[in-house]
């Protein structure tokens, strides 16, 4: 059974730090695009970074490029999202999600496997 879930969520200042973490387990990790995501109060889930299986490849959605940094451990099957210089509208629920393939995607729908969400919330 897949199972991702997600920690290191909290509350912070503005300009503060955080990293996140997702561990992978009951599914094959290594070689599979994995995603973050995030979801505000009454707002959509939106795309925040995507890694490719071998970890070569990145993208980030312009609202969280040059602050965030997505990285990945493929010995540990964890991927982990640091973020700088947060903001109060960095504010939301983050989902860490899994590709069925390598290549990196920053579409909701191409990601099946995801994780429940750890909270993170940035204090003006």
């Amino acid at each position: 059974q897949v199972h991702m879930a997600e920690s290191g969520g909290g509350l912070v200042q503005a300009g503060e730090s955080l990293r996140l973490s997702c561990a992978a387990s009951g599914v094959i990790f290594d070689g599979y695009a994995m995603g973050w995501f995030r979801q505000a109060p009454g707002k959509e889930r939106e795309f925040v970074a995507t890694i490719s299986g071998g970890g070569g490849r990145t993208d980030y959605s312009d609202a969280v490029q040059g602050r965030f940094t997505i990285l990945r451990d493929n010995a540990k099957d964890m991927v982990y999202l640091l973020m700088n210089s947060l903001k109060p509208e960095d504010t939301a629920v983050y989902y860490c999600a899994r590709r069925k393939y390598s290549s990196p995607s920053t579409r909701l729908v191409d990601y099946p496997y995801w994780g429940q969400g750890t909270q993170v919330t940035v204090s003006s």
